[in-house]
Order: C-alpha cells, then sequence, then structure tokens
C-alpha cells in the first residue's frame, strides 16, 4: 500500500531513506537545507519542497533525518500546521532529547515516533538493517508497513526515549569493541605486522568473547557474579602489562587507564573473587 511521506534531511541517511521509500512505491517529498541534495532524488521521482514546512503539509508521515537535536528543533520551529500528522525522528540522540520533542509535538496536536537506526546506508532496506521505535503506539501500527522500507521495524515501547535507549546502548557496544581493535592493530603495528593480516586472528577471537555476554547479563540480571572463568583480582593482576606494553612499544594507553582504575576500585569494595560482569554494579550511578 502505497502513501505520502514527507522526508526532511537529506545527508548519507536521510538520501538512503528517501530512496528506499522511493523504490517500495511511495510518494516521496524531499526538503534538505542545502536544495542541491533534492536534485538525485527529484531524478528518482521525488517531490522538493522548498521549505520544512511545505514538506510537512505534503504529508501525513514526516521522516526527520538530520545531523543533531539541535537542528531537529530548528526545523520543528518551522514547520507549521502538523495537526493529526505523524513525526518520525530518525536523527540520533538522547532518550532526554526524544521525550522532549514527544512533548513539543504533542502540543501541536502532532503523533510522535521516536527511532534508532541499526544500520549504515547502505544497508538500508537491506536484510540486515532495522530501526527501533518508540512513543505514540497508534501511529506505530498505522505506519509500520510503510517504515518497513528501511528495514526491519522493532518496537521499544511507548516511552519515548527507550528506541535511543536502545540505540545509543548498542553504539555503546561497538564503540567499545571499536577502541579494542584500534588499539590492537596501533599495536601490532609497532613490530611492522599488517594490520589486515591480523584483523584474520581478531575477528573471530572477538566474536568468541561475545558468546559470553548472555552469560555475562543474566549475572548482571541476577546479582550473582562469581565466576569460574576468569575473576577481577586475575584482571587487576594481568592488566598492568597491557598498560606497560603499550607505553614500552609507543602506543599510548588513554583509552585503556580507565579500566584499570576501575578494576582497582573493584578490588577495593570486597569484589576480587567476582568475575567482570561485577563493574556493570559499579559503572551505575544512583538517579
Amino acid at each position: 500500500m502505497t502513501t505520502h511521506v514527507s522526508v526532511l534531511g537529506l545527508g548519507m541517511m536521510g538520501s538512503a531513506l528517501a530512496t528506499a521509500l522511493l523504490k517500495a512505491g511511495h510518494h516521496v517529498t524531499v526538503w534538505n537545507r542545502s536544495p542541491a541534495r533534492t536534485g538525485p532524488l527529484v531524478a528518482q521521482g521525488a517531490l522538493p519542497a522548498g521549505t520544512p514546512a511545505e514538506a510537512a503539509a505534503a504529508s501525513p508521515l514526516v521522516v526527520v533525518c538530520l545531523l543533531t537535536d539541535d537542528a531537529v528543533h530548528e526545523v520543528f520551529d518551522t514547520l507549521g500546521d502538523v495537526t493529526g500528522k505523524t513525526l518520525v525522528n530518525l536523527t540520533n540522540g538522547t532518550p532526554a532529547q526524544a521525550r522532549e520533542l514527544a512533548a513539543r509535538a504533542a502540543d501541536h496536536g502532532a503523533h510522535y515516533l521516536d527511532g534508532g537506526i541499526m544500520a549504515v546506508p547502505q544497508m538500508i532496506a537491506g536484510p540486515h538493517a532495522y530501526v527501533f521505535y518508540s512513543g505514540d503506539e497508534q501511529a506505530y501500527e498505522t505506519h509500520r508497513a510503510t517504515l518497513a522500507a528501511f528495514g526491519g521495524t522493532k518496537w521499544t515501547g511507548t516511552d519515548p526515549g527507550r528506541a535511543a535507549l536502545y540505540d545509543l546502548a548498542l553504539l555503546t557496544g561497538m564503540y567499545g569493541m571499536v577502541v579494542g581493535v584500534l588499539q590492537a592493530f596501533a599495536l601490532v603495528r609497532t613490530e611492522h605486522i599488517s594490520a589486515e593480516e591480523f584483523s584474520e586472528l581478531l575477528v573471530p577471537w572477538v566474536t568468541a568473547m561475545l558468546a559470553s555476554a548472555p552469560e555475562m547479563g543474566r549475572a548482571i540480571d541476577t546479582g550473582q557474579h562469581l565466576t569460574d572463568v576468569s575473576s577481577l583480582a586475575v584482571n587487576q593482576a594481568a592488566f598492568p602489562n597491557f598498560t606497560a606494553t603499550f607505553r614500552d612499544q609507543g602506543v599510548s594507553p588513554e583509552l585503556f587507564v580507565p579500566f584499570q582504575a576501575l578494576l582497582d576500585r573493584a578490588i577495593a569494595e570486597g569484589h576480587a573473587a567476582d568475575g567482570l560482569s561485577r563493574l556493570a554494579d559499579l559503572l551505575t550511578v544512583e538517579r
């Protein structure tokens, strides 16, 4: 079933979203701060809008994909009458920002969905792309088939901030992995070892270690952190070897020094026999 959709923001991701909608057979209106960006999409059949308000007026479903939350607020201020429309914000942001935008949308009579895109632009509409959504559940059900043009749809709840939380939590895991991978590459290249060749060893190793995530998750959920694999005391004793080697090899230890401090604090607080899962408790700040 085709529908009218407006896409505001035509960076790499916004352009990929608009292209996916066009390929799915929807009527798409596009707007971008730099009008030249609309050209390739107009060539595919999209209609250009001169202003955000013009774009919003063209469709009951308005998808916003901009660089920052400030840019979203700036655009929202210019949308005009959005009564009854559904605003879908796919801009990366925080849970608090999503809740604020949902309140603003409600004040203007609009339905609000926040989303977290788990894909790079080239993955959009492919089998491995999906988007988290939260906010107005009725709006989600009404437009779910249209939103499926981007990839899988995953509902996370009526709290508008929940999709952003899932998004940022997954990205946190990704960035943590990337930090480790880059540190490993920086280390091996000090001995003229090819980073690309080393990746053939690194990928299966990291993949195997990730298999322990469900067990670690259960330990965190239950508060049962005792381990027969590697205690915090063992990790604390071994970790100085990392930072010492980094320094000896001329690699900055700045990404890893905070982890040593966390291990030291865990031992000082009496958790020497626990597994690494205990560190999640130490990272949690009471609110």
